[in-house]
């Protein structure tokens, strides 16, 4: 079963500062990894706890779990993903 995935208003910009061959491919990989097992990605601790986190290449995507939807948050380099 595939999950749905959502994606918050800001990633958009997000993906503005991304090249768009790596932004293609990380949309990809999201539809791909996190369609069919977002539970694939890393659980965050601390302040994020309840988020999760996926590694595409030098590019971090942070989301959350609603019910059966995947909702990205941010999508940044893995340097500055958490600012």
């Amino acid at each position: 079963m595939g999950h749905k995935i959502l994606y918050k208003a800001s990633v958009r910009q997000d993906l503005k500062q991304i090249d768009s061959k790596n932004a293609e491919k990380i949309i990809n990989e999201i539809r791909t990894i996190l369609g069919s097992n977002p539970r694939t990605g890393e659980a965050l601790q601390g302040e994020f706890r309840g988020l999760f986190k996926l590694r595409i290449g030098d590019y971090s995507v942070i989301y959350a779990l609603i019910d059966d939807d995947v909702l990205v948050l941010r999508i940044r380099h893995r340097s500055n993903a958490y600012e």
